[in-house]
């Protein structure tokens, strides 16, 4: 039973991982959707799964790069750091302009992507 159970488990890592990858991949062609978080959840989900589909991530040519960098160094690139603050940015004028959305909620945005904000904006560039 508890062979099946970490089949099984093993499983929801891999197609976790997978689903992420893909998001991370949609993320590179649509500027609202961010590539390199997605694709540091897709490794976290395939180093539990599959060691194999782990590697294979780790030395893609284009979505291993980011991986890399963050593993190795904590480190976000100049670009994907710019991209990632506009596209917070602008989302955030969706946001704070709605009327729809309650005071309350906004604060909580906001305290929400200043967080986001000062955990990019800290880390290491190069």
């Amino acid at each position: 039973m508890k062979r099946i159970l970490s089949k099984s488990i093993q499983s929801l890592y891999i197609a976790a991982g997978f689903l992420f990858i893909l998001i991370g991949a949609i993320g590179i062609f649509l500027p609202l959707l961010p590539t390199t978080p997605f694709l540091l959840l897709a490794a976290f989900c395939l180093s539990r799964g599959s060691e194999k589909f782990h590697n294979w991530l780790l030395n893609h040519k284009v979505l291993g790069p980011p991986i890399q960098d963050w593993n190795r160094n904590k480190i976000i690139r100049p670009r994907h750091k710019a991209m990632a603050v506009i596209m917070i940015l602008l989302t955030s004028l969706v946001v704070f302009l709605k009327p729809t959305i309650p005071f309350a909620g906004k604060m909580a945005y906001l305290a929400l992507i200043l967080g986001v904000l000062s955990f990019i904006l800290t880390r290491k560039s190069r």
